[in-house]
């Protein structure tokens, strides 16, 4: 019997990527305990600075409210565009119509368009709306994206839809069927969805920076961009802003990743 050879190209190629990978993480992490000093001539090992940097990192008090300001706007989005967006994917699936497919096509044609095409028509619409400088011109454009929709319909096509037919059978109306039925069962791709809308909603940064023009309504991406302008950068207070931006979103991923893993195959089987 041959032994099984192992497959050291393989590994070797793994361990390369993931190095890599991690390089950045550890870069980061290594800069926070550093002076500005230390950092900007390349040195790779752990500091004695953590403290004074953390020190003068939150003694900026534009970080904890843009923390605050980021995490409200990342989870009342996160949840009004789960909800409508699953609405969408639903009805483009469980009620057949001509004209839908025709919505549909428009639809992934506007992923199309990249965004910097659509910044001057949007400034210009929420400008006479006059919500310069207002939550609702960040939160109106981020809670019915056409890949949220796309995401939930292609879920929804995998969806057993002799379970709808019976619920109806019984008497359950569209809404009760969506509520406790398709949600419970399509959990796997709310995680999914709402993993990729948390993350493009905290690390928003262009639109913020063109619709928000006072400090105190700064999300943290401008709150850090902010810290890296100053005239006389501080490198390893940089490093603390960049460090807290960066926690929430691996926290969610982790706390879903399971669920994510089982999204992301369901649609592609659909």
């Amino acid at each position: 019997m041959m032994a099984k050879r192992f497959p050291l190209g393989s590994f070797l190629f793994l361990l390369t990527a993931s190095l890599f990978s991690i390089f950045p993480f550890y870069w980061m992490v290594v800069s926070a305990t550093n002076t500005s000093k230390d950092i900007t001539m390349g040195k790779l090992t752990l500091g004695v600075h953590l403290l004074e940097n953390v020190r003068n990192a939150f003694s900026h008090s534009t970080i904890w409210l843009s923390f605050v300001n980021s995490t409200l706007l990342a989870l009342i989005i996160t949840f009004v565009s789960l909800l409508l967006c699953g609405i969408a994917g639903y009805a483009f699936v469980v009620f057949p119509n001509r004209k839908r497919d025709i919505l549909f096509t428009i639809l992934i044609a506007s992923m199309m368009v990249p965004f910097a095409v659509k910044i001057i028509p949007m400034f210009r619409f929420f400008s006479q709306l006059q919500l310069i400088n207002n939550y609702w011109a960040i939160i109106l454009p981020a809670v019915g994206t056409p890949f949220v929709i796309f995401f939930f319909r292609q879920n929804s096509m995998t969806f057993p839809m002799e379970t709808i037919q019976a619920a109806r059978v019984d008497g359950l109306g569209e809404l009760s069927i969506f509520l406790r039925i398709y949600t419970p069962i399509m959990r796997p791709t709310y995680a999914a969805a709402g993993i990729f809308v948390f993350m493009a909603s905290w690390n928003n940064y262009l639109w913020p920076l063109i619709i928000l023009q006072s400090a105190d309504k700064y999300t943290m991406p401008l709150a850090v961009a902010n810290l890296a302008a100053e005239f006389n950068t501080d490198y390893g207070m940089v490093m603390i802003g960049i460090i807290v931006s960066t926690l929430p979103t691996l926290l969610v991923f982790f706390l879903l990743q399971k669920s994510f893993v089982q999204g992301i195959v369901g649609s592609v089987k659909g």
